[in-house]
């Protein structure tokens, strides 16, 4: 295994295998794991400890998928069910900007349950998406029914439906940390169909041997080479990731605007302030009559 620059907290690095058409990618969050904890449990609902953790699997499976951006854009890993959490999200950009909300309007829902696990969370008619967003191009979805236990096993289930790619996925999560390893095949380059087969069954078994603790307390290149040293692997350089927020005043005037100047009159005969709050960063948004009024006159700029 050639020698990458050294891994920070919050990075993910790319990894081939020399002698396969397989590649991977494996990722630690720390504070920008935090951060997101952090934004959340000073929310109006606090999350539970079970959807914090789950949380952090959303961060570390889009910043995977983030990986695999060769555009400027932005990937949505989304999840919506009936349950008592109705909906959860992870979205990054092609720089690895992270951020991630989960919607729960009843902890003690949560807390009730007997086991906390993905597919419990959000109940019946549960549906995966991941949207990727090209800065310039069109937005593509894709959408699958959420028939595992796991976020792990649901977007294995999407790949191998949606994209007919052999991928796995390993999440470990605790109240530090979030980490996770994605494995997938390429098409045909270096081997044979049957041995690219032989390979993917050796190097996924090999793969399931980690342990959460592992991945939880060892660097990128002590869990690759303890996990992968029979094979000859080449890890890449980390690339830094990052809690980032896409909100902006900005983008409430445009939400605002839409809603049209008579509507706000009337919202704002009810109440002093317009407030507009990010679910994802807590921060506040306040528009009062004169920024309502800026908004609709001519060349008029909000400020506040």
């Amino acid at each position: 295994m050639s020698s990458p620059t050294l891994t920070s907290d919050d990075s993910t690095q790319r990894f081939l295998f020399e002698r396969a058409d397989i590649r991977g990618e494996i990722i630690t969050l720390a504070d920008s794991y935090q951060q997101v904890r952090t934004n959340n449990a000073e929310a109006e609902t606090a999350l539970p400890e079970s959807v914090m953790q789950l949380l952090g699997e959303f961060m570390a499976a889009v910043s995977l998928l983030a990986g695999t951006l060769k555009f400027e854009g932005t990937v949505t890993l989304q999840a919506r069910g009936e349950g008592p959490m109705p909906m959860i999200m992870a979205e990054s950009n092609n720089h690895q900007g992270l951020r991630a909300v989960a919607q729960v309007p009843d902890a003690g829902a949560v807390q009730a349950l007997d086991e906390q696990v993905f597919s419990s969370l959000l109940g019946d008619k549960g549906l995966l998406a991941i949207i990727i967003q090209p800065e310039k191009g069109e937005r593509y979805q894709g959408i699958a029914p959420l028939e595992r236990s796991s976020l792990a096993g649901c977007l294995e289930d999407y790949f191998a439906q949606s994209e007919q790619l052999p991928t796995r996925f390993w999440f470990a999560v605790d109240a530090e940390k979030a980490t996770g390893i994605m494995l997938q095949a390429m098409p045909q380059q270096l081997a044979d169909a049957e041995a690219n087969k032989e390979h993917w069954r050796t190097i996924e078994a090999l793969a399931d041997t980690i342990k959460d603790e592992e991945l939880l307390s060892l660097s990128h290149e002590i869990v690759l080479h303890r996990l992968f040293h029979e094979e000859e692997v080449r890890l890449f350089d980390a690339q830094a990731v990052r809690f980032a927020c896409s909100c902006s005043e900005e983008r409430c005037v445009g939400t605002l605007e839409s809603l049209g100047l008579e509507e706000l009159e009337r919202i704002l005969s009810e109440q002093d302030l317009i407030v507009m709050d990010c679910h994802f960063c807590g921060q506040k948004y306040q528009f009062g009559p004169q920024q309502v009024a800026e908004m609709f006159s001519a060349g008029g700029e909000t400020t506040h």
